[in-house]
């Protein structure tokens, strides 16, 4: 199943959608601050579970923070785990991901 994600700013969320359909898979809510982005919320709907829809939201998130120089403060336990399976991404976040 191929996933593409977006930043939703007015929502405040990455969402990810299935490609072809369009049909919302899943999303993860945020908050931004000065030199900061808040994780506070992953879902992925049942239908799409174990699809790498969850990965995609957070690859994808992770990416756009480093490109836009944030600290990321992992509230959210999928975060905390993708963060620490994911050491490639240890210098976003903002004190220990654990």
């Amino acid at each position: 199943m191929k996933v593409t994600v977006e930043d939703v700013a007015q929502a405040g969320r990455y969402e990810a959608h299935v490609a072809g359909t369009g049909q919302l898979a899943g999303f993860a809510r945020y908050e931004r601050g000065e030199g900061q982005i808040t994780f506070v919320h992953t879902e992925v709907f049942p239908a799409f579970e174990g699809h790498g829809v969850g990965s995609a939201l957070a690859r994808t998130s992770l990416e756009e923070a480093r490109m836009e120089g944030l600290q990321v403060l992992p509230l959210c336990s999928f975060y905390r785990g993708y963060l620490e399976r994911h050491p490639e991404y240890a210098e976003l976040a903002e004190g220990d991901p654990a």
